[in-house]
């Protein structure tokens, strides 16, 4: 299985495993949610732009990057907010770090597209405002490549590397109604296998379907 359906299956999965708790809420505590306001339930697309930080080889590159979210999210209660969500997220054309070693050679470690699934869970403090934390799953696209002094190239490699993400931020919605359209902002760290991690800063702008 890809992990663009890795991400997606695990995204409805969560979503289908969590609906026998937000159905029991529903039911005792519907009028209450209602009453209280909030939006922060059912389906949401939203948009994301920000930095990207790639961390490799014992330095650093900062770069503009974009993507998108799909997620469920579910109330229990009045105030506790959970979900499931999938990400994909690109640094423009690739986030590259270049690092001379000591016998001469040059090293060049680039990241490209990441995809994710991760939970979430938030309290509302108030019914239009979100905080929330989140953790799960990433796999991002990598290259790195090994150069000698006169610009041979030395070794190459291109895969995927797994990794966890973590993450949080504050979520507000804009407007009610059928659609609400709601903005975010978040920070997300990802660590992936063979010492490499970003970071990404980032806003958000979603819509809502109930």
């Amino acid at each position: 299985m890809n992990i663009k359906a890795l991400t997606l299956a695990a995204v409805v999965a969560a979503g289908f495993a969590a609906q026998p708790a937000f159905a029991q809420d529903a039911s005792a505590d519907t009028e209450t949610v209602a009453a209280n306001g909030t939006s922060f339930r059912g389906l949401r697309v939203e948009g994301n732009f920000g930095g990207d930080r790639f961390q490799s080889e014992g330095d650093h590159n900062d770069k503009f990057g974009y993507g998108g979210t799909i997620g469920f999210d579910g109330t229990i209660g009045q105030r506790i907010v959970i979900g499931a969500e999938g990400s994909y997220w690109r640094p423009g054309n690739g986030n590259e770090n270049t690092v001379d070693l000591a016998n001469g050679n040059t090293v060049d470690h680039k990241a490209f597209q990441e995809w994710g699934a991760a939970v979430r869970a938030g309290y509302l403090f108030t019914p239009q405002l979100l905080v929330f934390g989140k953790a799960g799953y990433v796999n991002g696209e990598q290259r790195r490549a090994i150069s000698g002094p006169a610009g041979n190239e030395l070794a190459y490699d291109h895969y995927s590397a797994d990794g966890y993400q973590v993450g949080g931020g504050v979520e507000y919605t804009l407007t009610q109604g059928r659609l609400p359209v709601y903005v975010n902002a978040q920070y997300v760290y990802s660590n992936y296998h063979g010492d490499t991690s970003r970071q990404r800063v980032m806003g958000g702008i979603g819509v809502r379907f109930k």
